[in-house]
């Protein structure tokens, strides 16, 4: 399926291609307490961006670049069904955090969102595939619907325009960022697996493996991360290196 339909956008045909699988909201938040994150260059993502792929019949052609694009119509957004899952960039979907889901758009790219409803602005980075509905050009992470006021209403008009950086994005694999990346290669509730994941990375000849403990909400979690990497282009080889020993595609994580 990756050479035709990523992960995320399978599971978002239905969240968006008619939801014929029933969608839902998460615990109350108040949107002035929604992190909302500093838009960025970053590289294109290893998954996601096969062009031409194939939803329900209709071919889509992933963009060069997204440079210049703007659009009218309207935004979706989807939640609890899909929270923890991958997204087609192969980044978990956390419905509590300002995300977005576009067909062609390369990924991750980063957008303004206009509720013409309202008038609210938000800036999103745009990791998935969907909405396949049509007449529908976005689909809002919960927290993302909660922030634009979109959440009650299910939808709203909104004009869609791609920030520029200057053609950073092309370039950036070949310098240094500003801002150091880890890359995560797996979260466990139990320590034991998480010290045998970080083993097999170091006996891999992967450098700079270390496992964290942190709280999600009230559960205990441990994290295999490695970094930090100040280097785009390093970061790629050390995703490609982590996929070669048949794991999941590591998860870009910044500070």
């Amino acid at each position: 399926m990756r050479h035709v339909l990523t992960l995320g956008a399978v599971l978002l045909l239905a969240a968006c291609g008619g939801r014929e699988i029933r969608d839902g909201a998460g615990r109350p938040i108040d949107p002035d307490q929604i992190e909302v994150p500093e838009p960025r260059p970053e590289p294109r993502a290893r998954y996601g961006n096969h062009s031409p792929y194939t939803v329900l019949g209709k071919t889509y052609q992933v963009l060069p670049s997204a440079r210049g694009y703007r659009e009218r119509g309207r935004a979706s957004w989807y939640g609890s069904k899909f929270h923890g899952r991958l997204t087609s960039s192969g980044e978990p979907f956390d419905m509590y955090k300002v995300s977005a889901a576009h067909k062609t758009l390369p990924l991750p790219s980063w957008v303004e969102v206009t509720n013409l409803d309202n008038g609210r602005k938000l800036r999103i980075r745009v990791n998935d595939r969907g909405p396949f509905k049509e007449g529908r050009i976005i689909d809002l992470s919960y927290a993302a619907a909660v922030k634009l006021g979109v959440l009650d209403a299910g939808t709203a008009a909104v004009e869609v325009r791609a920030l520029d950086f200057g053609g950073q994005s092309a370039a950036i694999a070949a310098r240094p960022v500003s801002v150091p990346v880890d890359l995560q290669a797996g979260a466990f509730s139990n320590r034991e697996t998480a010290d045998q994941l970080a083993r097999r990375l170091g006996e891999a000849g992967i450098d700079n493996v270390r496992v964290q403990r942190a709280r999600v909400r009230r559960d205990t979690v441990w994290r295999v991360r490695i970094g930090p990497v100040w280097e785009a282009a390093h970061a790629q080889r050390l995703v490609e290196h982590v996929l070669e020993l048949g794991l999941e595609a590591p998860v870009y994580v910044y500070p």
